[in-house]
């Protein structure tokens, strides 16, 4: 996996150290996540809130990292930023503000990206692209918030290259909103490609892959 992701970061004229993978572990049971953990793997990404409580506790490794790559339902809000590290999910203005209040609370200062749907899925989550400026500025008024830069899942093509203007349209993004910020608030993060399609994302900027099947092997969903 390391190999893969070396190759395509080099095929981009990229440094492979920039781009962390994080293995995705929604499904699969602790003791095999804890295998991953115990052979290297320091980023956990899981969909669902209440699925990560139950494994959290369980898995013991020093520096674990926990992403919330899964949708964010306002009343999970709480138990997400007790229980993550970073939240990919952020999908309207109101939900930033929630985040923003409740790290407070908690005393915690959150990592969260902004997911954008790029292409208009029913079954999926994410922010419109016109929902952008709205989400970006209540982010930027947040004081408890880390504002990294943006995710997105695009439709799944049996070849993974026809993701690659979708994950193009990302960083055209992430690059666009950057002109407009000073130096010490600029946006690093891109969070895309999975399994099927990750080479191709690194190629287009990724800095985070999200893989579940490439490592853990086919799961129940």
């Amino acid at each position: 996996m390391r190999q893969r992701i070396a190759r395509a970061a080099e095929r981009g004229g990229r440094n492979p150290e920039q781009i962390t993978l994080i293995a995705v572990s929604k499904t699969i049971d602790p003791a095999t996540i804890q295998q991953a953990v115990d052979a290297g793997a320091r980023d956990l990404g899981e969909n669902r809130v209440q699925e990560a409580l139950d494994k959290i506790d369980q898995i013991k490794a020093d520096q674990l990292r926990w992403h919330l790559i899964g949708h964010l339902q306002s009343n999970k809000a709480r138990a997400a930023v007790r229980a993550f590290d970073m939240i990919h999910s952020v999908d309207s203005a109101e939900l930033a503000r929630r985040l923003d209040r409740i790290a407070g609370e908690e005393g915690r200062q959150m990592s969260v990206l902004i997911q954008v749907d790029l292409a208009g899925e029913a079954t999926k989550s994410g922010a419109d692209e016109r929902a952008l400026p709205e989400i970006v500025e209540a982010l930027d008024a947040a004081e408890h918030l880390d504002f990294r830069g943006l995710m997105t899942l695009p439709p799944f093509f049996e070849s993974p290259d026809q993701t690659r203007p979708y994950f193009r349209r990302l960083r055209e993004l992430l690059e666009g909103l950057n002109d407009s910020r000073s130096e010490g608030r600029r946006l690093s993060e891109l969070s895309m490609g999975m399994s099927h399609d990750f080479e191709v994302a690194i190629e287009e900027g990724a800095t985070m892959v999200r893989v579940g099947t490439a490592i853990f092997g086919a799961r129940e969903e």
